[in-house]
């Protein structure tokens, strides 16, 4: 069997991970220059600083094995039981960047970065050959007898348009929030209080850290999440523009500190606002599936328990 897994993400890793060791014959492709799409980390200066996200907790025996793994290693650690309130729950966060994680996952598996799928479609029917086609957008083919989907669903939707699957109404509608982020190397560690964390500190603001505090960076760096609502208002600014309005969300909230370099990233599937219920989508022939955090919970626990569940689904 070979299957073609599209998006290096949490679910596509995870899924690729899993049917490689079902003994499945795996290529995962990603638009990215590096694996991992929302555990992403990013270096500025001396500085390090996850700008997608922040934080994992867990809630899931199956994703608890996978995190006790990380522990065990040291690849991840606790930063906080709460921010703005404690409420039991470990925030854990990556000894060196949520995108270590991802490489992490990564390691063994063949995973084609900057390759961009363009569409799948159905193979010429021809005897003994794979069903599917994923086509890159340098025209060039991967052949698969499966394919597993992880991108966003209004991309995934786009992908499959010539597939002749039908697909659910409702997860046609998901859409997503989304989110511009300000990544700022400071001169000092800014004045906010342990953890360093700090959850819709305006109506502007959705998340702010301080990559420090959270054991990350070496020296004092800062990201700021824009809420949904202000992203969405400004999300067609000027990039220049954009940065010196997040330079001014920030002001307050670096006490002392000033900004020594700073960059603004923009991520237009953030969060989905709604969630499927069921942990990823199967075509009637089980040779598609569709999976990611906008299954049973946009968390990145969610997507690994998505990822998972694609590869039961085509290999039990």
């Amino acid at each position: 069997m070979r299957a073609v897994v599209v998006g290096a993400g949490m679910s596509g890793l995870v899924a690729g991970r899993q049917l490689v060791d079902a003994g499945v014959a795996v290529t995962i492709v990603d638009k990215g220059r590096s694996p991992g799409g929302r555990m992403a980390t990013r270096r500025i200066g001396g500085a390090t600083l996850d700008h997608g996200a922040q934080f994992f907790t867990v809630r899931t025996p199956a994703f608890q094995r996978q995190v006790d793994r990380w522990l065990e290693r040291g690849l991840v650690d606790v930063w906080t039981h709460g921010c703005g309130g404690h409420d039991g729950h470990p925030r854990y966060v990556a000894t060196a960047g949520m995108n270590s994680l991802a490489k992490d996952l990564a390691i063994g598996l063949d995973v084609q970065c900057s390759t961009m799928a363009f569409s799948v479609r159905a193979a010429p029917p021809t005897e003994g050959a794979p069903r599917w086609q994923v086509v890159i957008d340098d025209g060039s083919i991967r052949a698969a007898d499966a394919v597993v989907v992880t991108t966003p669903l209004p991309q995934a939707f786009s992908l499959l348009v010539d597939a002749g699957i039908e697909l659910d109404e409702q997860l046609l509608r998901t859409d997503y929030d989304r989110t511009i982020a300000l990544l700022a190397r400071l001169d000092r560690s800014p004045g906010i209080a342990p953890p360093g964390g700090l959850q819709s500190p305006t109506d502007d603001i959705g998340f702010v850290a301080d990559n420090q505090a959270k054991g990350i960076s070496d020296v004092p760096a800062l990201t700021l999440h824009a809420s949904a609502q202000w992203s969405d208002e400004h999300w067609e600014r000027d990039v220049d523009e954009l940065h010196a309005l997040l330079l001014e969300l920030a002001r307050p909230l670096l006490g002392s500190a000033e900004v020594v370099e700073s960059q603004v990233k923009k991520w237009r599937f953030a969060t989905p606002r709604s969630s499927w219920p069921d942990p990823c989508w199967t075509s009637a022939d089980r040779s598609i599936v569709l999976a990611g955090d906008a299954f049973d919970g946009p968390r990145l626990e969610a997507a690994h328990n998505s990822g998972l569940a694609a590869a039961h689904a085509l290999v039990g």
